[in-house]
């Protein structure tokens, strides 16, 4: 129920952005603001509650996930009376907060769940943590439902938002009702009497190496401090770390675990960021990319229910290589797809091949690393989720640019120019990804361009009405004086040249993005290699 609020309220947010926009007057800047830092935000607070959940226990832990979607939910609800009072920075401010502490919550439920399922069924992890996570589908099939059905469209008027977020709400007070009178178990590492220090030994320095890598990469590209010091930052931590545990050096097999599980962030997740947009331009309709990923989250929702059988005829590592070759197959066959029906079939495999993935590499380092409780199962969580956020979203982005741009330029230089992203003094401005750099189109023109300048119109009278500083209102004047005198004498011939050169980003950054689950396949099957030679995959015990 936990997992399904999530999935419930993050699907319908993204269907009342609109009337958010429309009712306060926000831009979709604003919008992107209040929406934004998710994911990464999301895998460090899986890291920080997985690290006091042995300490302090389950149930707490879930009742502050608990208090903190209450909270969330009350303070969205309030954007009504804050923007009556304060006007639209103080419905900012309700709205950005109220998201932060619905990703709060959703964190700290997830750090919570997992080793408690792992606790509950030891014998059968993988099943179960399956089912587990079916939820999250679950939830975008239900919230995307309601939202299709209440958004309105021609004469009818949409169902008002605050009825629609509060539908998140059922699932958090079911969860909230369960919980009364239980008397949550602790988990297998304490109720074995394993110390903490043991715990946090299993990950031990080599596996605190993968999580420090990326929170040194959050370090330089969400607070942008400079690679040294971002890099000491995350040194000093891991020294820290090894301190606590006797600078005990871990299990190689974690950190490769980890490792992978980094990479099925990024193709899952990262991949989930972008895919509705790049499908629904394949297919050349947004709403049609929109339910497509709810189809391929139909079929992850009933497919997770069946994790157990299929486990018991190939293991869990070989569940893992069959889902890294649909899931190459899929995005190799979805880069190259014409038209609705091959978008289907290539989403089929595609959605097949992400479905066990996540679930499945959580059971599989519980039952090789059970010593390490809670803490072992939220470093995977927390890495999945550092990587999309950090590296799946931003990198398939990256690849997106760097092709578009470079098949746009060789179509006609002079489109390219028009629509290259510049900084405030006209130079062009080259977009990073890690040690990487492209030229990129920009996509505020971009966006002018797909609807005629409407927004950026609508932007300038919101700014102007509200007084705002001179330099935002220049700017977006600006870019309203470069569509009417530049782009829009132009804009029939630039439109469908723009249009496939988007089109050509998409599908190229599928296709390459399919080498990420090509690559876990290969490390799947050099670790189906390994236990074989050990005699075959199998639980280890808790005192093994």
């Amino acid at each position: 129920m936990a997992i399904l609020a999530a999935g419930v309220g993050f699907s319908i947010r993204g269907g009342i952005l609109g009337q958010w926009g429309e009712q306060y007057g926000f831009t979709q800047t604003e919008l992107g603001a209040i929406t934004g830092g998710g994911l990464t935000g999301f895998g460090i607070i899986i890291l920080l509650s997985s690290l006091i959940a042995d300490r302090i226990g389950f149930g707490p832990l879930m009742f502050a996930a608990f208090i903190m979607h209450l909270v969330s939910a009350a303070l969205t609800l309030a954007t009504g009376a804050a923007f009556a009072a304060g006007g639209k920075p103080l419905a900012f401010q309700c709205l950005f907060w109220g998201m932060f502490l619905f990703a709060i919550g959703n964190g700290i439920a997830e750090a919570v769940v997992n080793p408690l399922v792992a606790t509950l069924f030891p014998k059968n992890k993988t099943h179960y943590l399956n089912i587990l996570h079916a939820g999250w589908p679950g939830g975008l099939i239900l919230g995307g439902l309601a939202s299709y059905f209440m958004a309105g469209g021609g004469d009818t008027k949409p169902v008002a938002w605050e009825i629609q977020i509060s539908l998140f709400l059922v699932p958090v007070v079911l969860y909230g009702l369960m919980m009364l009178g239980q008397r949550f178990p602790k988990s297998e590492a304490s109720s074995s009497g394993i110390s903490y220090r043991e715990m946090l030994g299993e990950l031990g320095i080599v596996g605190a190496a993968v999580i420090c890598s990326l929170l040194a990469l959050f370090f330089k590209s969400d607070l942008g401090l400079s690679p040294m010091v971002s890099g000491s930052i995350a040194a000093a931590m891991l020294v820290a770390f090894g301190a606590a545990t006797g600078f005990r050096f871990g299990h190689l097999l974690l950190a490769a675990l980890l490792v992978i599980q980094g990479l099925v962030g990024y193709v899952e997740l990262g991949t989930d960021s972008w895919i509705s947009k790049i499908t629904g331009t394949i297919m050349a309709s947004p709403a049609n990319g929109l339910l497509l990923f709810v189809y391929t989250s139909f079929l992850m929702f009933v497919l997770r229910f069946f994790a157990g059988p299929i486990v018991e005829k190939i293991s869990p590592l070989g569940l893992l290589a069959m889902s890294a070759v649909c899931g190459a197959g899929g995005l190799t066959l979805l880069g190259n797809a014409e038209g609705a029906v091959m978008c289907i079939v290539a989403a089929t495999v595609y959605g097949i091949g992400k479905t066990f993935l996540w679930p499945t590499m959580l059971a599989v380092v519980s039952e090789q690393f059970p010593k390490g409780g809670a803490i072992t199962m939220g470093a995977a969580g927390g890495v999945g989720m550092l990587a999309a956020g950090l590296l799946g979203g931003p990198g398939i982005g990256f690849l997106q640019d760097q092709n578009a741009s470079n098949n746009l330029r060789q179509a006609s230089p002079a489109v390219f120019e028009r629509y290259e992203s510049r900084t405030q003094d006209g130079t062009p401005k080259e977009n990073e990804f890690l040690w990487l750099k492209t030229a990129g189109l920009d996509g505020a023109k971009v966006g002018v361009l797909e609807d005629d300048g409407k927004e950026a119109q609508r932007a300038l009278e919101l700014l102007e009405n509200e007084k705002a500083k001179p330099e935002a209102i220049g700017a977006q004047q600006k870019l309203v004086d470069w569509w009417k005198n530049d782009a829009q004498p132009n804009a029939k011939d630039d439109k469908p040249l723009v249009e496939k050169a988007g089109l050509f980003g998409g599908r190229q950054a599928l296709k390459l993005t399919a080498l990420v689950p090509a690559t876990m396949f290969v490390c799947y099957a050099f670790l189906l290699i390994l236990f074989w030679m050990r005699g075959g995959y199998k639980a280890r015990g808790m005192h093994h």
